[in-house]
């Protein structure tokens, strides 16, 4: 039977799974996946987060102990979130060791009401860098304009970083700009690039649901037309920028300090109109050096029904770039496309967040009335997770 995520994992698209939960890691799933079905990182967000701890029963025990410490909810969010990520990054250290530090990465978010707040983004990228204390940790820092400067400063420490909620090809050349710059400062700041990692982690199916929105409301045939298409050209003409920047003289001096490029990682990668195939996102965004997490239905189903037709990306540039005027051509503002979807990705991971807040808040006061003791299973998950560290 063919392997069609080897295949895929062969054209140069690294399998990452978007998602993470305790249920996963206590089980081995995670294990199994990295294992089986070549998946080589694991991202995360705070609506990732949300629903994971609403499975109370896996976290009853560590809830219990930081209701005990009397610790507030933020720190609460902090010690369950960093346990999970630090469980995860051994896991996935065996593909982080057998790729020279390329993969076997795991990503864990800044608080997203910090990101137009570029020191208290920094401050915080480096107390997570701290805690979870993994060399294959990435820290995620939302692509807002103050974000730019966030991410500069944070690679400059020494510490990798995924570079999440880019929409746009403008603010896409200023995340590499800014990844750059940050690896620049990091050498004259003497670490050792070789041991830094980013990705930048671009939307995908995101752009399909606002501009068919847009498209419907156009209603004429031509509109119509071009429904389900503005996504794939997006990020066919990242790629592009992506290809002139690595190619530049200032990217060779980089790399031969030791420096890794900063992959382009595809994102909302689910399909979210039924009409559509449930692994478009994946089949059209074909090209080596990049990265792709899917939700774990998205892998499943690629291995069973993907199509691995070598590089879908390089060469499609011209065609995009039509697609782009084609959408002019029937009104739809593509600048305004992407500041509204930069602004609503923001919104709801903070709306996110604050439901992890608000979750983590009732379960502190429900262990602290005794009513959340751990049981059987969460007691064994503590002690399959002791090298994670603890609460």
């Amino acid at each position: 039977m063919t392997d069609k995520l080897n295949e895929l994992t062969a054209a140069g698209v690294a399998v990452w799974l978007d998602d993470l939960s305790r249920v996963r890691l206590s089980s081995g799933g995670l294990d199994q996946l990295r294992r089986e079905k070549h998946v080589a990182g694991v991202t995360t967000n705070p609506t990732i987060f949300a629903k994971a701890l609403s499975d109370a029963d896996e976290y009853n025990w560590q809830l219990r102990d930081l209701a005990t410490r009397g610790v507030d909810v933020e720190e609460a969010v902090r010690m369950l979130t960093t346990y999970d990520v630090r469980w995860a990054c051994d896991v996935m250290r065996p593909s982080y060791d057998g790729s020279d530090g390329i993969d076997g990465r795991v990503s864990i978010e800044v608080d997203p009401r910090s990101a137009h707040d570029a020191d208290k983004t920094v401050a915080e990228a480096k107390a997570l860098w701290w805690l979870v204390d993994r060399p294959n940790l990435y820290i995620k820092i939302p692509a807002t304009e103050e974000g730019l400067s966030a991410i500069t400063d944070t690679l400059a420490e020494g510490i990798s970083v995924n570079v999440t909620l880019i929409f746009g090809l403008d603010r896409y050349s200023a995340v590499m700009e800014a990844f750059l710059a940050g690896l620049e400062q990091a050498k004259a700041n003497g670490h050792d690039l070789s041991k830094i990692g980013s990705v930048a982690s671009f939307f995908v199916s995101r752009v399909d649901s606002e501009v068919d929105k847009r498209l419907e409301k156009v209603g004429s045939d031509q509109a119509k037309a071009l429904k389900g298409k503005a996504a794939v050209a997006n990020a066919q003409l990242a790629y592009e920028r992506y290809t002139e920047v690595f190619s530049s003289d200032r990217w060779k001096a980089l790399a031969a300090a030791g420096a890794h490029p900063q992959r382009p990682l595809w994102a909302s990668t689910s399909t979210k109109n039924p009409d559509y195939r449930d692994v478009i996102y994946v089949e059209e965004l074909i090209a080596a050096g990049t990265v792709n997490t899917m939700p774990e239905s998205v892998i499943h189903a690629y291995a069973d029904h993907g199509e691995t037709r070598g590089d879908t990306v390089t060469g499609s540039y011209d065609a995009a770039r039509k697609v782009f005027a084609d959408l002019e051509s029937v009104g739809v503002d593509m600048a305004d496309v992407i500041a509204t979807l930069e602004r609503e990705g923001v919104e709801k991971f903070e709306a996110s967040w604050q439901e992890l807040l608000d979750g983590v808040r009732k379960s502190l006061e429900a262990a602290a009335k005794g009513k959340g003791a751990p049981n059987k299973a969460a007691k064994g998950n503590a002690k399959a997770a002791e090298k994670a560290g603890g609460a």
